[in-house]
């Protein structure tokens, strides 16, 4: 119990109790001004940047090599959140699991080799360690509205696949010679997408919190997870090091079993506000 002197004014009061309060709160990530900061840093160092609210056309409406993805439906993210600007690192898995489960070992590489359900334990025993249960996973809309950042074509800077080159280490296509040589590489070492995420495109397929669904049909509008059937099915986004741009696209989808843990498998994190 805190007690305050009657001798301090009223206004000197609040004051303290606004620090206090900050304090005390976990997680607090407002500004002196009350703003949102546009970036966040945790006790582990993990950067997040600020994904603001926003609409946007969710999907595709060109036919897929894979037909994986589907057409345009309109989503609207109601709320900003924050979201992690590289995918987890192995150094970051081993500082919070103790172990290092990934095939291509480097600590600045993204961890590789963990399921959806290894996803969650991480997840459950770093909200432990911060004290608080903000961390998650992204929502299948979350993810590809953060992977477009504003674009509406297939990927998040051109329609070209040439220039992914320059965003993301994906594998030899039927459209060019790309860059992975058949490994992952340290995150952040491409160009970042116009809301300052690296790794978008490539290296690693990312876990999402929804369940797979064969089509949009009944999905969401308002961002949150589809998570109603095949619970054991979840969705992955991305694409990774063996996969050629047809699959790298903003919109593309993949079918995984929860407990699936292969060496072309990470995740990034979502932080809520």
């Amino acid at each position: 119990m805190i007690i305050y002197s009657n001798k301090i004014p009223v206004r000197e009061c609040s004051i303290i109790l606004i620090i206090i309060s900050a304090l005390l709160l976990p997680g607090c990530i407002e500004s002196s001004s009350g703003e949102l900061e546009t970036t966040y840093n945790n006790s582990l160092g993990m950067e997040f940047v600020l994904i603001p609210e926003g609409e946007f056309s969710m999907g595709s409406d060109s036919t897929p090599i894979v037909a994986f993805d589907d057409p345009y439906h309109a989503v609207s993210i109601s709320e900003s959140f924050y979201m992690g600007i590289y995918e987890v690192t192995q150094e970051e898995w081993t500082t919070v699991m103790g172990e290092n489960p990934s095939f291509f070992k480097d600590d600045n590489r993204p961890v590789e080799q963990v399921s959806w359900n290894d996803a969650q334990q991480f997840i459950d025993k770093l909200n432990e360690m911060e004290g608080t249960t903000k961390y998650r996973l992204p929502t299948e809309a979350e993810w590809e509205y953060a992977a477009r950042a504003g674009s509406t074509g297939k990927f998040s800077f051109t329609e070209d696949a040439d220039d992914l080159d320059n965003y993301g280490w994906s594998d030899t296509c039927g459209w060019c010679a790309l860059n992975s040589n058949a490994t992952t590489h340290p995150v952040g070492e491409k160009q970042a997408n116009q809301w300052g995420l690296y790794d978008m495109h490539g290296n690693v397929w990312e876990w999402t919190q929804d369940s797979w669904h064969d089509n949009y049909e009944g999905a969401p509008a308002d961002g949150s997870a589809w998570e109603d059937t095949n619970t054991n099915i979840k969705v992955g986004r991305g694409g990774s090091w063996m996969d050629g741009p047809n699959i790298c696209q903003c919109s593309f989808r993949g079918q995984l079993d929860a407990d699936s843990s292969l060496n072309v498998l990470g995740f990034r994190l979502v932080k809520d506000i």
